[in-house]
């Protein structure tokens, strides 16, 4: 079995109010979950109204499979438009 992290900093520019940000990062979070069986959680930063920091968690048996499933999560992120990818980080555990 291998689960995989990966931590996404963000930064929403132009954005100037909670309610605006939480727009966004809940656009980013069903596009995810949408297209991919990951979880997904907004785990950082939540009252600063121009970054947000999201948690991506993944488990198969294969971890090449993870691996791949979450540099394609942090690529639609980085497509999408709405935020900008400051930092970004994917661990594997494998048991």
């Amino acid at each position: 079995m291998t689960v995989g992290t990966c931590r996404v900093e963000l930064r929403i520019p132009g954005n100037s109010s909670l309610k605006g940000k939480r727009r966004v990062v809940k656009s980013i979070k069903d596009r995810v979950q949408g297209r991919f069986k990951v979880s997904i959680a907004e785990v950082d930063r939540l009252d600063d109204w121009q970054r947000a920091t999201l948690g991506i968690a993944c488990v198969s048996n294969n971890p090449r499979l993870v691996d791949e499933i979450l540099s394609k999560v942090v690529s639609l992120i980085e497509r999408d438009g709405d935020a900008l990818i400051l930092d970004y980080e994917i661990d594997l555990v494998t048991h």
